[in-house]
C-alpha cells in the first residue's frame, strides 16, 4: 500500500504507512537474527495490540513497549518495520498503521521548547491518530534523542531542557498507555547507556541485536549474492571461510551486504553483469587484493 500523507502541521512524524504491505516482507525475512529472537517479539507484538486493552494496568502494567537494542548496522530499524508487518498479517483486522518518528525534530535551543514539541507528540499527534480505531505501532528510531539519559546530561547542553524534554517522553509514554491500548511503541538504540533508565524500565521487552556471527555472516552473503545471481550455487567452503574472516573482523550486518555491493564496483564485467559475481570476488574486495588484469 502507498504510504499516507501526514497532516499539515504535524510535527516530528516523518511518514505514516498502511500495512500489510508486499514490499515489507523483507524486511522481516531477510534480516539475520536467531529465529527465537523474531518469534519473541512477534508473539509480544501481537499479544500487546490484541489483549492490552483487557488487561489491569496494576496487575500487568503493560505499557505497550519494546526496546531495541545493539550496534548499528544490526538490523534493529528494519527488524522494526518489518514487525510491524508481520504483526498486521497475524492479527488479520484490517489496516495496521505504522508511524515513524523524527528523532531530530524536537531538540531546540529555546528553554522548553523542545518538553512542548515532545509533548505534544504524545498529547495530542499520537492519540490523534490512534482515534481512528486501528492497530497501530510508533517507531522511536534512535530513542536516545528522546529519553536522553538525564543522569549524564552535560552542563553544555542545557540539563534543565534536556531532564524536562525526557521527562515531557516518560509521561506521554504513561498517557499513551493508558488512553491507547491499540498503540505500541517499537524504540530502537544504538547506544543503551545513553537511554534514560526511567524510560528503560517501562519497556515490557527489551531486546539485545549483536554483531552478527560467522554462520549468520554466511547466510547474509548468500542472500545478498542470491539478489544479484539467483539460482548460482557459490562454493560453501568459500563462504564459511569469507563469513569467519568478516566475523574476526567485527563486521556488522550491513558491512556485510556493503563488500558485496563493492565487489560489483571494482570490476566493470560485474557492473555491467552482476549476475557473474562469485564469493571470489567478495573476498578479493575484503582483503582489497587487485581484481583481474583484463578488468
Amino acid at each position: 500500500m502507498p504510504g499516507l500523507q501526514v497532516p499539515p502541521g504535524v510535527e516530528g512524524i516523518l511518514s505514516l504507512t498502511e500495512l500489510p504491505d508486499e514490499t515489507w516482507i523483507d524486511r522481516w525475512d531477510r534480516i539475520v537474527v536467531p529465529q527465537e529472537l523474531k518469534d519473541r517479539l512477534l508473539n509480544y507484538m501481537v499479544f500487546s495490540l490484541d489483549h492490552r486493552r483487557r488487561l489491569s494496568d496494576v496487575s500487568l502494567p503493560l505499557h505497550g513497549l519494546v526496546v531495541l537494542a545493539g550496534p548499528p548496522g544490526t538490523g534493529k530499524t528494519t527488524l522494526a518495520r518489518g514487525l510491524a508487518d508481520q504483526a498486521a498479517r497475524t492479527l488479520e483486522r484490517g489496516p495496521l498503521l505504522f508511524a515513524d518518528i523524527d528523532p531530530h525534530a524536537f531538540p531546540s535551543q529555546l528553554l522548553g521548547e523542545s518538553q512542548r514539541s515532545v509533548a505534544r507528540l504524545f498529547s495530542r499527534t499520537i492519540p490523534d491518530l490512534a482515534a481512528r480505531g486501528r492497530p497501530m505501532v510508533v517507531l522511536l528510531d534512535e530513542v536516545e534523542a528522546l529519553a536522553v539519559n538525564r543522569s549524564g546530561a552535560s552542563l553544555e547542553t542545557n540539563p534543565v531542557d534536556v531532564h524536562r524534554a525526557t521527562d515531557a517522553v516518560l509521561a506521554g509514554v504513561d498517557h499513551v498507555a493508558r488512553s491507547c491500548p491499540n498503540v505500541t511503541f517499537v524504540a530502537t538504540t544504538n547506544y543503551r547507556p545513553g537511554v534514560d533508565g526511567a524510560f528503560l524500565s517501562r519497556a515490557d521487552l527489551i531486546e539485545t541485536f549483536s554483531l552478527p556471527n560467522p554462520a549468520a555472516i554466511a547466510v547474509i552473503l548468500s542472500d545478498a549474492l542470491s539478489e544479484l545471481a539467483p539460482g548460482s550455487v557459490q562454493s560453501v567452503a568459500d563462504l564459511t571461510a569469507l563469513a569467519a574472516a568478516c566475523s574476526e573482523a567485527t563486521l556488522d550486518a550491513r558491512q556485510v551486504r556493503k563488500l558485496v555491493l563493492r565487489a560489483i564496483y571494482g570490476r566493470r564485467s560485474l557492473a555491467i553483469d552482476p549476475a557473474a559475481i562469485t564469493v571470489a570476488d567478495v573476498r578479493r574486495v575484503f582483503r582489497d587484493e587487485p581484481g583481474p588484469p583484463t578488468d
